[in-house]
């Protein structure tokens, strides 16, 4: 084996030791959370309304039902995550006595789309609470090890390894020889059958890595993109035209108190939506999303467009306009394909990561990649451990020759 080449396989088994725990945990929860909406349903169905005969309710009064719903809060937003089910996110007021703002004892709110009634709280992910945060504890978990920033980093630059040890793997498969190349790269795609054990191990890591090449390059940079955003934006700078979420959500003056009010927001940010994507040939089918950032005093009001991906719940990334809290001034339109070559990428990355799109054959695949990356990451562990027992034995073997040699000369072959 030429020394380069022994050097990229040291590479590609150190880096697979390295992330092998992490990828379990990963694809593993993965594999559940291809079908998250679905089970959340099953584990916590009192988050979900019994469907009425007439219209929900409009973002914007929803938003005003739920302001007198928790106490010490204000409303900031409300979504409609699916026809039966609104989630509301709530700020947490100033207790005027010490300064500090109000333990609410929640981060996740639900209420009834029709009426407006609360359906359940909780705070995501604590399993004290019971099933109702099955879900949520197994989310928290594949996103963030469920220790916080600290582990969202983590498997963000696990993630950014795989990424880049993806193409080491890829490059490794391929026959040394350009001799009859097709033939014997072709044989990397397989598994022998009635291999040994030892065989079957290389044959089930080398040909899974190859059929599922496309997925790890997919789910390792969108996870990249959702853990570790800088290095992420930067790569996509270098590559594509690209709009980071910073240089227009984070721009503006704070603004606790807008002069809109809740249903006032509603009527500009439609004016506004359907103005903009009419404008570039959008059609609005749906309304889902209305929030206020008190941070930079404007409101977001967001639809499901022509040119969105997702298409199934939870909602989200779809087609918005940004306005004034103020004025209802436009600040910025929002689509996400069609108008920056990086953030169409991104959207696509979201829709494809998160199962939201290609229906329910779409979702069977990724579970059964989350099954494939454990299997990778076990396999890969294996190969490992038998090269680095191999290694052991011979070094004590020659270990052993030696301290033969010595206590008896006589052996030597000269």
């Amino acid at each position: 084996m030429p020394r380069m080449r022994r050097f990229w396989v040291w590479l590609h088994r150190w880096a697979g030791l390295t992330m092998a725990g992490f990828l379990v945990i990963v694809g593993l929860t993965g594999t559940v959370l291809a079908f998250n909406f679905e089970l959340e349903r099953f584990f916590a169905p009192q988050l979900f309304a019994h469907p009425a005969d007439h219209p929900a309710l409009p973002l914007g009064e929803l938003a005003e039902r739920a302001a007198s719903l928790v106490p010490h809060a204000h409303v900031e937003g409300v979504l409609y995550t699916d026809r039966d089910q609104a989630q509301v996110y709530y700020a947490a007021d100033t207790d005027p006595r010490t300064g500090r703002e109000y333990v609410l004892g929640f981060d996740e709110f639900f209420i009834d789309p029709w009426t407006g009634k609360e359906l359940g709280r909780r705070r995501a992910g604590d399993l004290t609470e019971g099933a109702i945060n099955v879900m949520p504890f197994i989310y928290r978990l594949h996103w963030t090890l469920v220790a916080g920033d600290a582990g969202q980093w983590i498997l963000g630059l696990v993630a950014l390894v795989w990424f880049l040890d993806a193409f080491n793997g890829l490059f490794l498969t391929l026959p040394v020889s350009p001799r009859r190349f097709v033939a014997r790269w072709a044989k990397a795609w397989t598994i022998k059958r009635g291999a040994s054990g030892i065989r079957l191990n290389f044959d089930l890591h080398r040909a899974n890595g190859l059929w599922f090449w496309p997925f790890v390059i997919v789910f390792a940079w969108s996870s990249v993109m959702m853990n570790i955003r800088p290095i992420y934006e930067r790569g996509m700078r270098l590559v594509f035209d690209y709009e980071s979420y910073d240089d227009v959500y984070t721009q503006g003056t704070p603004n606790p108190h807008p002069r809109l009010d809740w249903r006032q927001a509603e009527a500009v940010g439609e004016a506004l939506l359907l103005t903009e994507a009419s404008k570039r040939g959008v059609t609005i089918s749906e309304r889902h999303t209305l929030l206020y950032m008190p941070s930079v005093g404007a409101y977001i009001y967001e639809g499901r467009g022509s040119r969105d991906l997702f298409e199934r719940a939870p909602k989200g990334g779809g087609t918005a306009v940004l306005f004034d809290g103020d004025t209802g001034a436009l600040r910025h339109f929002e689509q996400p394909t069609g108008e920056h070559a990086g953030n169409t990428v991104e959207s696509w990355l979201y829709a494809l990561h998160m199962a939201r799109v290609f229906g329910t054959t779409y979702q069977v695949l990724v579970a059964l990649f989350g099954a494939v990356t454990a299997i990778l990451a076990v396999t890969g562990t294996l190969i490992w451990f038998r090269k680095h027992e191999g290694q052991r034995r011979r070094h004590a073997a020659a270990k052993e020759t030696k301290r033969g040699w010595r206590e008896h000369p006589t052996s030597l072959p000269f």
